[in-house]
């Protein structure tokens, strides 16, 4: 099957995660089970985030933004960004939720969501990258990324810190330890005022922005993701792969696309959380396993049509699922490398016409996915186990970026 990902690794690495709660843990009446989900919504033409509470499809909040978004929620869920290319500015939403883990058991805080008075403002914002306790901004059209720790973004005193990134690109940066990886443009061509120069490679530079090592070559660097400890990165070669390495900062190896693959790259990359993995596109009608471990490091998928778009399952560690543009959801269990079922879930969405029209978005949520349906104003829930709509939500205008947030824990 290609991947070293064995039903132990699974369980193992799920049991690593704390999502088995252990029995008794909500044995005592001050630790009442609680569960909350909500569903954050932006528009695809009004500038608009809406917030949803997942339970019930009532609307809990609407905020006014400047422009299009794209969303993107921390690593600990209590804030999701908007970040508004085409406006220069990412604004910040109080999701209301908040997960806490207490060895034993796990809290869980519910408030009212907010959109918070704090602002980022830069020229085109492009990726915004959520680690641990902070995020990385990163200004397509400005040499610098800023790194944000989120206690400060809630306590309405945020404090940044700049990462050089030599030269205006479209690129991304990712925190490791206590240094930063950040792609390279190339510095050798002269664009024109409305282009931005290509990306050649990925560096690494410490606490005071000094470069340590040489430059990894990573031919059009596009898409990033984290899973356990590693970071990989889409390039034309191959998928780079980054590793700690201790005093003498990340090391980096390079997994070359395998010579019977056909023609194409990876350019949008996910990283499996209870399990060590990534899942890339490869081109538009195939997606790719990752396992950096492996001797075979590859596994390639073919799909039916096109992709609109794919998600890894975080309760559900070995499904993610992936949205072509027949309207099909498929299922594709990681461990077995390969698609298990799929399910009419909306009409067809064609990927010809401009890469910016309104399509499908999918978010998982308590073991449903919620799939935005901007042609009919709805977000369409799906059961992830049988693929069949349970019930639809009304969104005006024309849902689609969507991110889910929510959790289960102790209410004291």
């Amino acid at each position: 099957m290609g991947l070293s990902l064995t039903r132990n690794r699974l369980f193992a690495a799920v049991a690593a995660c704390g999502l088995i709660v252990a029995p008794g843990a909500f044995a005592e009446e001050d630790h009442a089970p609680k569960e909350a989900w909500r569903l954050f919504i932006a528009d695809h033409t009004n500038p608009v985030v809406r917030v949803i509470d997942f339970a019930d499809g009532k609307q809990l909040g609407q905020y006014d933004i400047k422009g299009y978004a794209a969303l993107t929620a921390s690593a600990s869920g209590q804030t999701v960004f908007a970040g508004q290319t085409e406006a220069d500015i990412i604004h910040v939403i109080k999701t209301g939720i908040n997960v806490s883990d207490h060895g034993e058991h796990r809290d869980l805080d519910v408030s009212d969501p907010a959109l918070l008075p704090v602002t980022f403002e830069g020229r085109r914002p492009g990726h915004v990258v959520p680690h641990d306790d902070h995020v990385i901004l990163f200004y397509d059209r400005a040499d610098k990324a800023e790194i944000v720790d989120e206690a400060g973004i809630l306590e309405g005193k945020p404090e940044k810190r700049s990462v050089d990134t030599v030269k205006p690109h479209h690129g991304v940066a990712v925190s490791m330890g206590r240094y930063i990886l950040v792609s390279a443009p190339n510095t050798d061509i002269e664009t024109k005022a409305d282009e931005l120069p290509p990306r050649v490679g990925l560096r690494v530079v410490d606490e005071s922005n000094k470069q340590v090592g040489d430059l990894a070559t990573c031919t059009d660097l596009h898409g990033e993701a984290t899973s356990a400890r590693l970071v990989a990165f889409g390039c034309k070669e191959g998928v780079l792969i980054a590793r700690p390495g201790g005093l003498d900062g990340p090391k980096f190896e390079m997994l070359p696309y395998p010579s019977d693959f056909p023609k194409g790259y990876t350019g949008t990359l996910l990283g499996g959380k209870a399990m060590q993995f990534f899942l890339g596109n490869y081109g538009e009608d195939k997606v790719v396993l990752i396992d950096p471990d492996s001797e075979n490091h590859f596994k390639l998928i073919d799909l039916p049509t096109r992709r609109v778009d794919f998600q890894l399952d975080p309760a559900e560690p070995r499904n993610a699922y992936i949205l072509t543009e027949d309207g099909d959801l498929h299922v594709l269990d990681v461990i077995k490398g390969e698609i298990v079922r799929k399910g009419k879930v909306t009409e067809p969405y064609s990927k010809d016409g401009h890469w910016r029209d309104p399509r499908p978005r999918l978010a998982v949520a308590d073991g449903q996915i919620a799939i935005t349906d901007p042609r009919h104003s709805l977000v369409r829930v799906v059961d992830a186990g049988t693929l069949k709509e349970t019930r639809t939500i009304a969104v005006e205008g024309q849902p689609f970026s969507i991110v889910a947030v929510g959790g289960s824990g102790a209410s004291h």
